[in-house]
């Protein structure tokens, strides 16, 4: 096997030893915040959509196309954060996208425009994709057990953060400003997160003057990777599913007789069972032998699930939900694998921008495409089978991911 080539030092190892000099309290606390800051600023406009429809005169087209932005930033701001972080650094490229989404947070509550609440809403994304990519190899750079306790926490703290970014939305309208102060308020949230990340960024800074630039190895061709293909494909439909539930699964409880309180209920289940999938797969994912046997109950479960609610929806709903909540385990351990499949921070780096871009893409024309089917087929039959499809192809690309292989060495070989 043709050993590693050495890529030189990365910005946040110029100085000697300036791995090994960030305080793990600093380490533990910048992750675990920035985790709860990548989704709330998405996850809180569906609870009050009606209330920024009125309040800013949005059509129904222009609100359709708010809810699946979200999707679309994350897939193409993400292609760039790599290329980012090679001019920047990682931590200071994860910097640049938290002042990004603090500015677009802030900035768009105070805007009286449909386009620029547009506008600064993509800004923020943006900087929330530039995070999506940037973080798992920031972790894999700065972990002595291969970012497993770091990814746990993050994996956890992305699920709590958006399902609580969406619960306190509507209840927050009710405090003076309404919207825009339900809003606004994950702006504020977002600048704390940031001031950990100023003090590591200024830290490394230090260490690094005077320092020879680093050495930064070109794109690799991660289309030769067929780990990393697997691992792109187990992402994107995972992804496609997660915001289908979140999008529309309120809708087919409702639709089968259930209250709104009901079917919101519901869908909280399912999302905080992802917390648990959250702080459990890193582990798993370090201690398995094979992942085989968890994708295949997890791609199981999904299927289950859809039937469930193919055949009935309101006999046992919290039953479809659960399972389909246990079938998101997926999602940790698709973010799991970005950096349990790499050695190098830098191949950590590409694999997290090949993959999530293309995912997040999958995740923003899902809710549109099943949207389109139902309002054309008026019922749910037709989805529910295509989503349990779905279900069969995540198994088949969890299973050439199951093993323990590393992107590296498979693009070493080629």
């Amino acid at each position: 096997m043709a050993s590693a080539p050495d890529r030189g030092p990365a910005p946040e190892d110029r100085g000697r030893g300036a791995r090994h000099t960030v305080a793990p309290w600093l380490v533990v606390l910048a992750v675990v915040l920035i985790s709860l800051n990548l989704r709330p600023g998405a996850s809180s406009v569906g609870p009050v959509l009606d209330e920024v429809r009125q309040g800013l005169g949005m059509s129904s087209t222009t609100a359709g196309l708010l809810t699946a932005l979200p999707g679309f930033a994350f897939g193409a701001v993400g292609a760039l954060a790599v290329g980012l972080s090679r001019r920047v650094g990682m931590t200071m490229g994860i910097c640049l996208g938290l002042v990004a989404i603090v500015a677009g947070l802030l900035l768009r509550v105070t805007s009286g425009s449909t386009v620029l609440f547009l506008v600064f809403s993509t800004v923020a994304l943006a900087g929330m994709a530039v995070g999506n990519v940037l973080v798992p190899a920031w972790v894999k750079r700065h972990s002595r057990d291969g970012g497993v306790r770091l990814m746990s926490l993050y994996g956890a703290g992305l699920i709590l953060g958006g399902a609580v970014g969406s619960a306190l939305a509507a209840p927050l309208t009710a405090a003076p400003g309404g919207w825009r102060t339900a809003l606004g308020t994950y702006g504020v949230l977002a600048s704390l997160a940031l001031l950990p990340w100023l003090v590591l960024a200024r830290r490394e800074f230090r260490a690094s003057r005077g320092q020879p630039a680093a050495f930064f190895p070109p794109n690799a061709r991660l289309t030769g990777s067929p780990t990393a293909l697997a691992l792109t494909l187990l992402f994107g439909v995972q992804s496609m599913n997660a915001y289908v539930q979140f999008g529309w699964l309120p809708q087919i409880y409702r639709d089968a007789g259930l209250s709104a309180v009901h079917a919101g209920a519901l869908l909280s289940l399912l999302t905080l069972l992802g917390v648990i999938g959250g702080l459990t797969m890193p582990t798993v994912i370090d201690r398995a032998t094979t992942l085989a046997p968890h994708i295949t109950v997890m791609g199981a479960l999904l299927i289950a699930g859809y039937a469930g609610l193919l055949v009935a929806p309101a006999t046992v709903p919290w039953l479809w939900a659960g399972m389909l909540g246990l079938s998101g385990f997926a999602f940790p351990m698709a973010i799991g694998l970005i950096t349990a499949r790499t050695r190098d921070p830098h191949v950590t780096a590409q694999l997290s921008g090949f993959v999530q871009p293309v995912g997040y893409v999958l995740a923003g024309l899902g809710p549109l495409v099943v949207g389109a089917i139902y309002g054309a087929a008026g019922d749910w039959t037709v989805v529910l089978w295509l989503l349990m499809a779905s279900g069969v192809v995540m198994v088949l690309a969890g299973l050439r991911v199951a093993r323990h292989v590393y992107v590296d060495d498979e693009l070493a070989a080629g």
